[in-house]
Order: structure tokens, then C-alpha cells, then sequence
């Protein structure tokens, strides 16, 4: 039964019906109902959207055929990854600006796609994808490409050091960029060592969205 499967798979990835039902717009009613057999045939449009939070193919929840876990765009002929600790919102820098000014969360048909992510993370993690090359450092551990994803968690304690994502009061975007703490003072610095602008003081009425927790690279 489709509510079986859906509930399985719920559980390996430790996903509540009001999550599932927060991330996929499907209605908590209607997730209910298929979960319990009231609702045996669901519409495929409720289907679909449980499938992509939930990581699986249609057509593994409809019947259990064929292999369960999607394949995204994030991978293509790599052995297992680590343990799926929940899927977070891909999202715009636009967006990641809003989120920063605590204005109403950005609608779920506006999310670019479900991630996975394999660390540790709260609810209001969300994943950005990296532009430009002000973070790119060949001679580094830590270094991002164009085009690779970060994962930012907004409930993580900044610290000298860190890689947040920041909002300035003039910009409609966030930004990406290394923390440098100097007493009461915050700059903002990048990573690539031949980046025109080295680093730039944080004004008062700037704010720090979150700390990038993990990345996805992509090749």
C-alpha cells in the first residue's frame, strides 16, 4: 500500500506528517488519510510532491518497483553518500535576503528543488547555490566553486571564522563571505586571495543570515 511505503520512508529519514506536509503543500488532512488507507488511490499530483521531499520515485511509492532513492542532478556514478539527515529548500539569493529580514517565508512552489543534507541541521536550514568566484581558493581546504551548494543554517552560532551568509541594508541579495571578528567590529571577507575587494566592514544595520554547515561540489 502507497500509505506503507510513504510511512517507511518517513521514518528512515525521521520526518514527521507535518514536515512532510509543511515541505511538500500537500495539505496534513490529506497525507493523513494516505498514510491510514482512508485515501487509496491519491491524486498523482499529491504523489508527485510527496516523492520529491521524500527522495523516492513515483513509481516505487505507487507499487514498490524499481529502486526507491532518486537520482538528482547533485549525482551521477558515485557509491552511497552518508546517512540523509532530512531535505532542505533550495533557494534564491533573493529569497535568502528576505529570510535574513525575518519577512514571510518564501512560498513553497518557489523552492527550486528538495536536497539532501547529510549533517546535523535545524528546520529553518536552506541550501543557496554559489555564484561568482569570490570563494574560490585552489590553495585552501575551504574553497567554493561557481556552482557548487552550500548548506546555511540560521540556528548555528557564528563565530570568528565562519562562513555566513549576510544581508546589507542596501542590497536586495545576501551575500557569501568569511567572518572576521575584531572586538565589536565584523568584516566580511572573501576567500579568493586575488579578489578585488579584500574584505569590508559590516555596518550596524547589516545582518547575518546563517552559518554555511556543509557543501555539495560540483564537478
Amino acid at each position: 500500500m502507497i500509505g506503507n511505503r510513504i510511512a517507511k520512508r518517513m521514518h528512515e529519514l525521521g520526518m514527521s506528517g507535518g514536515e512532510l506536509a509543511r515541505k511538500s503543500g500537500v495539505p496534513q488532512p490529506t497525507i493523513h488519510r494516505i498514510l491510514t488507507g482512508t485515501s487509496a488511490s491519491p491524486r498523482q499530483e499529491n504523489v508527485e510532491k510527496i516523492a520529491r521531499v521524500l527522495g523516492v520515485t513515483t513509481e516505487w511509492l505507487w507499487k514498490g518497483e524499481g529502486s526507491p532513492t532518486l537520482v538528482t542532478s547533485l549525482q551521477s556514478n558515485i557509491e552511497a553518500g552518508p546517512k540523509v539527515r532530512g531535505f532542505v529548500p533550495l533557494i534564491s539569493w533573493v529569497q535568502a535576503g528576505a529570510w535574513c529580514e525575518m519577512q514571510e517565508p518564501f512560498e513553497l512552489e518557489n523552492v527550486e528543488s528538495w536536497l539532501p543534507c547529510a549533517v546535523s541541521h535545524s528546520s529553518t536550514t536552506f541550501a543557496l547555490r554559489v555564484r561568482g568566484l569570490s570563494m574560490f581558493n585552489p590553495h585552501e581546504r575551504r574553497s567554493f566553486r561557481d556552482g557548487d551548494i552550500i548548506f546555511v543554517d540560521p540556528a548555528k552560532d557564528y563565530e570568528n571564522g565562519s562562513l555566513v551568509i549576510a544581508k546589507l541594508a542596501d542590497s536586495k541579495e545576501a551575500t557569501f563571505k568569511q567572518l572576521v571578528l575584531e572586538g565589536d567590529r565584523q568584516f566580511l571577507k572573501p576567500l579568493n586571495p586575488s579578489w578585488p575587494d579584500p574584505i569590508i566592514e559590516l555596518p550596524a544595520d547589516a545582518l547575518i543570515c546563517g552559518v554555511v554547515i556543509s557543501k555539495v561540489e560540483i564537478f
